[in-house]
C-alpha cells in the first residue's frame, strides 16, 4: 500500500511539474535508419531539427523529475531510450532499506527489488525490457527518486532489476556503461496540448510525413518508401485514408523512362501547343521550381496523348477523377477538404488562408497557374493540380484552392493551361 502512494504521488509530482510527453522515432519500409526528424508545430508557427535517434520532449512546464532537492541524489538511466536493457545510477546520502520498481504507462508493476542501501553510488541494472514507455522509482525512508524510460527493445522474456558493484565490475563493463552516457539526447519544444504537429521523417534520399495531436508518449514511426522521378529528384510522401501521395508538387523535366518534356517560355508558343509542355512560374525557375514545382499543360499528363508516357515516378500516377474524389470523401467533402489539405500560415499563401489546417501533411501550396493565352496568375492565392482526365475534346478536369475559401473545388479547364501536378502512389 505504502508503495502504491508513493507511485500516485510521484507520478501526482511528474504530471503537476512537467506536463511533458516523450516522442520517439523508429523507421520502416525502404529502410529502417531515420536519419533526421523536422517537428513543425502547426498552431504555433515553430519548429525544429533534432537526429533520428534522439528523444523529442514535448512540455508545457519546467520540468522536475525528482521529488528530493538534494542534486546528488539525482536518479540517471541510460542509455534513453535503451535497446532492451538500462544502467540506473544515482547517490544516497540517507542509508537505509529502498524499493526500486519498474512500472509501465498503466501503473503495473514490471519489476521490483527490495535492497539495502549504504551512503554511496549505487548502479542497477534493468534488462529484458519490452518496447515500450517505463517509469522508474527508487523510495527509500527519507527520498524518492523518479524517471522515464523509453524502451525499444523487442525482449519477450522475463524483466529484472539487478544491484551491481561497481567496485568489483571490470572496465570491460563499466566502459559500456560510462559511455552510454550523453549518446541519447533530448531536445524539449513548447506545447500546448491539443497542438498539431507535423512530423517530416528523413533517411537518405527518402522523405515521410506524418502528422499527430499527441496526448501521451508514443512512438512515431515512418513508412519510408521510394519517390525518385525521371530528373532524380525525390520527394516526401504522405499517407491520408488508404492513399500515398506526395507531399509535395512534381518538379521533373523528364518522363521517366527518361524522355524531356518540352519546356515553353515564349507566351505563344505556349497557346499553342496541343503536345506536351511545362514551364516555372513566371519563367523563374529559381525562385520557384523547389518551393512550387512546375507547371504542366494537360497533355503532359495524359498517357493517351503523350504515348503512354509518365511524368511521375516509377510507381506513381497523375491521379484521375476518382482519385481525387477518394481523397475528397475522406476529407469530409468539398467544402472543408481544401482547408485539411493547405499548409498553414502565410509563409506561401496570402492572407486569409482560410480553413488552412495541413491536418495530414499534404501542404497544399498556392503555385499559381499559366493560362491558356500564356500569362502568369494566382501565385500566393491559389493552387490548382490536373486530372488525367479529361471533360471533353477541349478542356480537362482539374482540382482547385484558394486562400479564401476551405473549399475544394473541381473545374474544367482548356487543356492548354499550367496547373501543378500531384503523384499518387500506384
Amino acid at each position: 500500500m505504502k508503495f502504491i502512494l508513493l507511485f500516485i504521488a510521484g507520478i501526482c509530482s511528474l504530471t503537476s511539474n512537467a506536463q511533458d510527453y516523450l516522442i520517439t522515432f523508429t523507421g520502416s519500409g525502404t529502410t529502417s535508419v531515420v536519419s533526421q526528424v523536422r517537428v513543425e508545430n502547426l498552431a504555433k508557427g515553430t519548429s525544429l531539427t533534432l537526429n533520428g535517434d534522439e528523444t523529442l520532449r514535448l512540455t508545457t512546464a519546467t520540468i522536475i523529475n525528482q521529488t528530493n532537492s538534494n542534486p546528488e541524489e539525482a536518479l540517471r538511466i541510460y542509455p534513453n531510450p535503451a535497446e532492451g536493457y538500462a544502467t540506473l545510477e544515482f547517490t544516497t546520502s540517507s542509508p537505509g532499506d529502498a524499493v526500486v520498481s519498474l512500472t509501465d504507462m498503466t501503473g503495473k508493476t514490471i519489476a521490483e527489488l527490495n535492497v539495502s542501501l549504504e551512503n554511496s553510488k549505487h548502479l542497477f541494472r534493468l534488462s529484458g525490457l519490452k518496447n515500450g514507455f517505463y517509469f522508474v522509482s527508487v523510495d527509500g525512508k527519507y527520498f524518492h527518486l523518479s524517471g522515464r524510460l523509453i524502451s525499444k527493445g523487442n525482449f519477450n522474456g522475463y524483466t529484472k532489476i539487478e544491484k551491481l558493484n561497481p567496485a568489483t565490475l571490470s572496465m570491460s563493463e563499466l566502459v559500456p556503461i560510462k559511455a552510454s552516457r550523453g549518446i541519447q539526447v533530448t531536445v524539449d519544444m513548447a506545447y500546448t496540448p491539443g497542438d498539431r504537429l507535423k512530423f517530416t521523417g528523413i533517411s537518405g534520399i527518402y522523405s515521410t510525413v506524418k502528422t499527430d495531436i499527441p496526448a501521451t508518449d508514443k512512438i512515431i514511426d515512418f513508412e519510408f518508401i521510394t519517390c525518385t522521378d525521371g530528373d532524380n529528384n525525390n520527394y516526401p510522401v504522405v499517407k491520408i485514408g488508404t492513399q500515398i501521395w506526395m507531399a509535395a508538387n512534381l518538379k521533373t523535366t523528364s518522363y521517366n523512362e527518361g524522355s524531356a518534356i518540352q519546356y515553353t517560355s515564349d507566351e505563344t508558343e505556349w497557346k499553342g501547343l496541343t503536345t506536351p509542355g511545362y514551364c516555372w512560374y513566371g519563367n523563374n525557375e529559381a525562385a520557384n521550381k523547389d518551393i512550387y514545382g512546375a507547371l504542366y499543360n494537360w497533355f503532359t499528363v495524359n498517357a493517351a496523348v503523350n504515348g503512354n508516357k509518365n511524368a511521375c515516378p516509377v510507381g506513381w500516377s497523375v491521379p484521375d477523377e476518382n482519385d481525387w474524389t477518394t481523397l475528397t470523401t475522406f476529407l469530409g467533402g468539398e467544402n472543408t477538404a481544401g482547408g485539411r489539405l493547405k499548409e498553414t500560415g502565410l509563409s506561401h499563401w496570402l492572407s486569409p488562408n482560410t480553413g488552412a489546417t495541413d491536418e495530414y501533411g499534404f501542404a497544399a501550396l498556392p503555385g499559381g497557374l499559366r493560362g491558356y493565352l500564356g500569362a502568369y496568375n494566382d501565385t500566393g492565392t491559389g493552387g490548382l493540380w490536373w486530372s488525367s482526365i479529361q471533360y471533353d475534346a477541349t478542356n480537362a478536369w482539374n482540382r482547385q484552392i484558394t486562400n479564401t475559401m476551405s473549399d475544394f473545388s473541381y473545374y474544367s479547364y482548356e487543356k492548354q493551361y499550367g496547373f501543378s501536378v500531384r503523384c499518387l502512389q500506384d
